[in-house]
């Protein structure tokens, strides 16, 4: 995913995700405007959306659902999220598989 913009920021990266909830299943589902693309499979109710970005993003990254929070946009579709313990470059590396 070249075209999504990471940023190092506070032992960590930062991130913007654009969300589809409601999706048949939680994927990465490409870039959009240098952010990433989730779908996710809950609805955007109740922060079951933003849970279950969180923890497909934990997964994704190799980190504990702790290390992932949602910094900008908890009820927007458009994200700032954060992710400790991974660098830019294990990061970009980590979603080049994606692509």
């Amino acid at each position: 995913m070249k075209d999504v913009q990471i940023t190092a920021s506070g032992g960590g990266v930062q991130l913007t995700v654009k969300v589809v909830p409601g999706a048949s299943r939680t994927k990465v589902a490409g870039g959009w405007n240098q952010a990433l693309r989730v779908a996710v499979s809950a609805p955007p109710e109740d922060g079951r959306a933003n849970a279950e970005l969180v923890e497909f993003l934990a997964t994704v990254f190799g980190v504990k659902r702790a290390a992932v929070s949602i910094v900008r946009g908890n009820t927007q579709r458009v994200k700032l999220v954060q992710v400790r313990g991974v660098d830019v470059a294990t990061a970009q590396q980590k979603l080049a598989g994606f692509s």
